[in-house]
């Protein structure tokens, strides 16, 4: 643990962490609906308090914070770690008590990214985990690998061709990364570079170490299709280093309400290491922590509301995933609902809400039971009162609600856009430009203050306080009146209902590991 963080322990002597959950003392009367009548009123207030200057505030500390470490805020960065600590300090100032939920992960640092083809550099970036080149890199003849439906997915791809000794350049896209070095390997590849097939550069990652069998990088689209044309001589440089790490999740709770039913909202607080993530995730991360200092440690609720920045998002969900896996099943219980927020500012942004009920028939099915409520109250907010149109986002697990919801736990959110693509029919809907992405600075450099839609930024805060505040009176409308069991069966039948989907879900998250990571808010995730 950082010295720079060991001052939020001890717990406050109330407070005991049990499996990275905090856990407070029962309130007297504890009903979550006693309050409903209130809950429209609580709501209106909190929405009223959380302001864009407010939220803001918080956006340009983060800003601050990139700009004096490096230009990001990557996990176990010194940016993340003072991205914790201002977090940290500002809730427990506010009168939370602040839990550090340690976490162990396999980290990954490319110390030399470099591609010199006939004397000319060209940028590349490592894909997350891959195998190091060494200092000194791989020098080899380039090898352009025909382009068709899953290029160089099968040892197929290489007939004909003379593959020993080379460095394969071959078009992302068909099958993971993991896959395409594999391939490549056994054909007696030395090293792959592979060619973007959507503008930017936004990296990858083959998910695990294990995965990963010969150096592997990612050059744009431009300089790919130059590649795969001229080939050449090339000295290809990916010095990497793999090496455990250990980080935190930051988690608070409201010292009021039902702790057996508790209200979960999150979002993930670290950033790529290509920049300061003002859009990703700054924005989700500042609106969460503008909503709870406004709520406050003891608000009016019949629910007690937890909150969470989650660390290592980046590297496959990596924070949260060890905290949900941290709980007892009684602990699983005792969350009644999770709410998610990853991009809610993207510059060219759409509206859009985790499609709970599987209504748009798109990819990976719906979410547990109860997902479906919690989608219609972003809804009803954002159309009535916002006044804008929603579309679904397809419930693939991508984003830091994936825990969740293979805990069986309901879940929902909101999210303005990654690098998906606005179509003409979104620009109708709300605006922007057709043919660019919603957020052109996805997991690149110049994702800084600049890089927000405050408007979307600012409707987005205000359906998150809206429904945060809801639940927090009242879930009725998600789990009725059930008891313990009968939700513990309730839980059970939605997980296996979503591993009878399994096939579609799996298809969505396969596309994750050649694709942008998080959710890819218009259905268009490229492979």
């Amino acid at each position: 643990m950082s010295s720079r963080l060991s001052r939020f322990w001890p717990l406050v002597v109330s407070t005991v962490a049990v499996g990275g959950l905090l856990v407070v003392s029962q309130p007297s009367s504890a009903d979550a609906d006693s309050h409903s009548r209130g809950g429209d009123a609580l709501a209106k207030s909190l929405v009223r308090d959380v302001t864009i200057d407010g939220v803001m505030r918080h956006q340009r500390a983060l800003q601050r914070i990139a700009d004096t470490y490096g230009n990001t805020r990557s996990d176990s960065s010194p940016g993340f770690i003072a991205s914790v600590e201002y977090v940290g300090t500002k809730l427990r100032d506010a009168g939370f008590d602040v839990t550090l939920a340690p976490f162990t992960y396999v980290g990954f640092e490319p110390e030399e990214e470099a591609l010199n083809v006939d004397g000319a550099a060209l940028q590349v970036v490592a894909i997350t985990f891959s195998p190091s080149t060494g200092a000194a890199g791989i020098t080899a003849p380039l090898l352009a690998v025909p382009e068709d439906a899953t290029p160089g997915c099968e040892a197929s791809d290489y007939a004909g061709l003379t593959p020993a000794g080379t460095i394969a350049v071959v078009r992302r896209g068909g099958c993971t990364f993991a896959e395409k070095a594999r391939i490549a390997q056994g054909v007696g590849v030395l090293a792959v570079v592979v060619a973007n097939n959507v503008d930017g550069l936004p990296g990858g990652t083959l998910q695990l170490p294990q995965n990963g069998t010969i150096p592997i990088g990612m050059v744009t689209r431009a300089d790919g299709d130059t590649l795969l044309a001229d080939g050449g001589g090339a000295t290809l440089v990916l010095d990497t280093t793999i090496e455990d790490r250990t980080s935190h999740n930051v988690i608070a709770q409201t010292r009021t309400g039902r702790t057996d039913n508790v209200v979960m909202a999150g979002a993930h607080l670290d950033g790529v290491p290509a920049g300061p993530g003002i859009n990703d995730n700054g924005s989700g991360s500042s609106a969460l922590l503008e909503t709870a200092l406004r709520l406050g440690p003891r608000p009016r609720v019949g629910n007690a509301v937890r909150f969470a920045w989650w660390g290592a998002e980046e590297l496959s969900l990596v924070g949260s995933t060890a905290w949900v896996n941290g709980l007892t099943a009684e602990q699983r219980l005792d969350i009644a609902l999770y709410l998610n927020f990853d991009m809610i500012g993207s510059p060219n942004a759409g509206y859009f809400v985790y499609d709970g009920d599987n209504s748009d028939n798109v990819g990976a099915g719906p979410g547990p039971e109860g997902s479906a409520q919690i989608e219609q109250a972003f809804v009803r907010f954002q159309e009535r009162t916002n006044r804008v149109p929603t579309r679904g986002s397809d419930f693939t697990g991508r984003s830091d609600y994936g825990p969740f919801i293979a805990a069986g736990i309901p879940s929902g959110g909101v999210g303005s856009g990654g690098d998906g693509i606005k179509t003409q029919e979104h620009v109708g809907l709300w605006g922007g430009q057709a043919g660019v992405p919603f957020d052109r600075c996805y997991h690149v450099a110049c994702d800084t203050l600049a890089n927000l839609d405050q408007r979307a930024l600012a409707r987005n805060a205000d359906a998150m306080a809206w429904v945060v505040a809801t639940y927090g009176v009242s879930t009725r409308d998600v789990n009725g009146e059930r008891g313990r069991g009968e939700r513990a069966a309730a839980r059970a039948a939605s997980v296996a209902a979503m591993r009878a989907a399994a096939p579609a879900r799996a298809i969505a998250l396969a596309a994750e590991t050649s694709g942008p990571h998080h959710e890819d808010c218009g259905h268009q995730v490229a492979v």
